[in-house]
C-alpha cells in the first residue's frame, strides 16, 4: 500500500499491516532538521513583484521541504500552509507536490469555519459579544461556512485529486476545560461543525477535528458531529487514549496522544516511555494514527522528536 492509502485505512478503522500510520499536525523544525525554513514561517512581501521563476522556485521549494520531512521521518499524510494563501498558488504549491510524488501521500489542509478561543487582545470582547451579541458570531460563521464550502467545490470541481481531505484546526480547550460550556458549545459550535463536516462528506473528502486541552466535557458533542478523525487527544489536558479507545474508537479515528510537553522537559527515559504508552495503548483493533499531542513545534528538541521516530520505527509495528 500506499501511504496515502494506509492513511486513509486508518481513517476508515480498517485493518493495516506494518507500522502504524504516523504523521504530523506540523513538523516546525525543518531548520534544524533539513536546513529548510518552514513553508508557514516565510514571509513574501513582493511575491508580486517576482518573476514567474522566481515564484516557482520557491513553490518547488516549499512543496521539496514538505515531502523531505515525510520522507525522513515515515509520514504518511502531509498537512500544507499555503504562503500565499489564495487559490491559485494553493493549487500551483498541490500540484508540485503531485508531480514529485505522484498519489503517495495523503493531501490536506485546513478548513474550519468555526471559532477557537479567542487571543489575549480579543478574549473580552468576543466573551462580551457571546452574552450579549451572539447573533454576529453566528452570522460570522455561517459566512465562514459558505467560504469553505465554496472551496471544497471549487477543489472537487476544477482540480479533481489533489485534495483528499481537510483538518479542522479551530482549538476548543485549555487543558482545564474548554473554553466554551457545553452548553455554549451546544449553540455556537457543534451545528456549525456538523454542517461543515457533513458538506465535505459528501464531497468525499475525508475530516480530521484538530484540537488541544481538556476536550472530555465537549468530545459527545465533536463525536456526534462525524468527523473521520480526532487529533490531539491532549494528555496535558487530562485526555486518556486508552480511554478514548475505549468510548469511541468504534466511531472515531483517534490521533496523537504522546506528551509534547514531556517530550520538551522530561528525560530521555520518561519520554521514550511516554512514547511506547502511546503505541501500546493506540495500536490494538487499529483506527489509531501515531502523532504528538500536538505538533513538532519550534523549541521541541530534535532528539527528542528523532527518538519518538526511532522507536515507532522499532516497535509500532502491527
Amino acid at each position: 500500500m500506499t501511504s496515502k492509502e494506509r492513511f486513509i485505512r486508518a481513517l476508515t478503522r480498517q485493518p493495516v499491516t506494518g507500522h502504524v500510520p504516523h504523521f504530523e499536525l506540523v513538523f516546525y523544525l525543518t531548520m534544524e532538521s533539513i536546513g529548510k525554513v518552514h513553508p508557514s514561517h516565510r514571509s513574501y512581501p513582493q511575491w508580486n513583484q517576482m518573476s514567474r521563476s522566481e515564484q516557482k522556485l520557491q513553490m518547488e521549494d516549499m512543496a521539496a521541504c514538505y515531502i523531505e520531512i515525510a520522507e525522513k521521518y515515515s509520514h504518511d499524510a502531509i498537512f500544507i500552509h499555503p504562503n500565499p494563501g489564495d487559490y491559485e498558488n494553493t493549487i500551483w504549491l498541490l500540484e508540485i507536490l503531485r508531480e514529485k510524488t505522484g498519489d503517495k501521500y495523503f493531501t490536506m489542509m485546513h478548513g474550519d469555519p468555526t471559532y477557537s478561543i479567542p487571543d489575549g487582545d480579543h478574549m473580552e470582547e468576543f466573551s462580551r459579544q457571546l452574552y450579549e451579541d451572539g447573533e454576529v458570531i453566528k452570522y460570522h460563521t455561517e459566512r465562514n461556512i459558505a467560504y469553505y464550502t465554496e472551496l471544497a467545490e471549487r477543489f472537487r470541481t476544477k482540480n479533481p485529486g489533489l485534495l483528499d481531505g481537510f483538518t479542522l484546526c479551530a482549538d476548543y480547550c485549555f487543558n482545564t476545560n474548554p473554553f466554551f460550556s457545553p452548553a455554549m458549545f451546544a449553540e455556537y459550535i457543534t451545528p456549525y461543525l456538523q454542517r461543515i463536516l457533513k458538506t465535505y462528506r459528501d464531497m468525499d473528502y475525508y475530516t480530521i477535528k484538530h484540537t488541544d486541552g481538556n476536550i472530555m466535557p465537549i468530545v459527545d458533542q465533536i463525536a456526534e458531529c462525524r468527523p473521520d478523525a480526532l487529533h490531539s487527544l491532549d494528555p496535558q489536558g487530562g485526555v486518556d487514549l486508552a480511554e478514548m479507545k475505549r468510548l469511541y474508537g468504534n466511531r472515531l479515528t483517534l490521533i496523537g496522544n504522546v506528551n509534547c510537553g514531556l517530550l520538551q522537559t522530561g528525560t530521555r527515559e520518561e519520554c521514550a516511555a511516554d512514547i511506547r504508552r502511546a503505541l501500546r495503548d493506540g495500536m490494538p483493533c487499529g483506527g489509531y494514527i501515531f502523532s504528538t499531542s500536538n505538533c513538532a513545534y519550534t523549541g521541541l528538541p530534535l532528539e527528542r522528536y528523532e527518538l519518538m521516530h526511532k522507536i515507532w520505527l522499532e516497535e509500532g509495528i502491527y
